[in-house]
């Protein structure tokens, strides 16, 4: 790390058990964060700002008016611009040393597995069965960790599923894909510092799996009710039979 590096991350430095070695390794880390909407927005302004080294930002929206009431990343002046663009702009503004690659389309098929292989993690913070188990798929294929988040009304929940460890439990051991029908806040509504909650969540559980640092949510799923300020973590088991880890 050059002069420059050391101040700005010098907080981290600090800590006991982080120190230089888990800054290195967020620095040479590549992660993979889908979605830049009220979950995307926290997790990637806070990994740009702890020095994660690249980041790949992936959605095909543009910016809405609506979206401002909890999407922070994005400016009211950027409406009607792509939000991967729009990100860009607030996380070079933070960080002008992160690497940025932008993916502007819906990620699927052989883009989302080349963008997933290439990470050192994913970050699901989308609003859709079909992606997660679509990104959940990939992840296992290509053994990278996946750490999801999902936010509605005043309720939420975050896990971490890391194809790495053979007891880690996947996405799909949690839901099926006969569940039921997407639960998404433009019909539902979620309250906005619920969403910054969780994605700070969901980018301190990527530090954690990155660096090392901690134990990450593996096996554990994090469950919020935002009315009572209630958190409790409850166990969470591999499917025998899910189709996607069991092998």
């Amino acid at each position: 790390m050059n002069d420059e590096q050391l101040l700005r991350y010098s907080r981290q430095l600090m800590l006991n058990g982080f120190d230089v070695a888990g800054q290195e390794a967020l620095l040479a880390a590549k992660v993979l964060i889908v979605g830049l909407g009220g979950l995307g927005s926290p997790v990637a302004l806070y990994l740009a700002a702890a020095g994660v080294g690249s980041l790949v930002l992936a959605d095909s929206d543009s910016v809405e008016v609506s979206n401002l009431q909890r999407q922070i990343i994005h400016k009211h002046d950027n409406v009607g611009m792509g939000k991967v663009l729009s990100a860009q702009n607030a996380l070079l503004g933070l960080n002008p040393g992160v690497q940025l690659e932008l993916i502007d389309s819906r990620l699927e098929g052989e883009l989302l597995h080349s963008a997933v292989a290439g990470c050192n993690a994913v970050v699901d913070c989308t609003d859709n069965f079909r992606t997660r188990f679509a990104l959940n798929e990939s992840c296992w294929k290509h053994q990278v960790p996946l750490i999801s988040a999902a936010a509605i009304r005043m309720e939420a929940q975050l896990s971490v599923f890391d194809p790495r460890k053979d007891a880690s439990p996947c996405y799909q051991c949690l839901y099926s894909e006969g569940s039921d029908g997407d639960l998404n806040c433009s019909e539902n509504g979620v309250m906005a510092p619920l969403v910054g909650m969780l994605g700070s969540m969901q980018a301190l559980e990527c530090i954690k799996v990155l660096s090392g640092y901690g134990t990450p949510l593996v096996g554990k799923l994090l469950l919020v009710d935002a009315l009572t300020m209630q958190i409790r973590t409850m166990n969470l088991n591999k499917n025998p039979s899910c189709p996607v880890c069991r092998h």
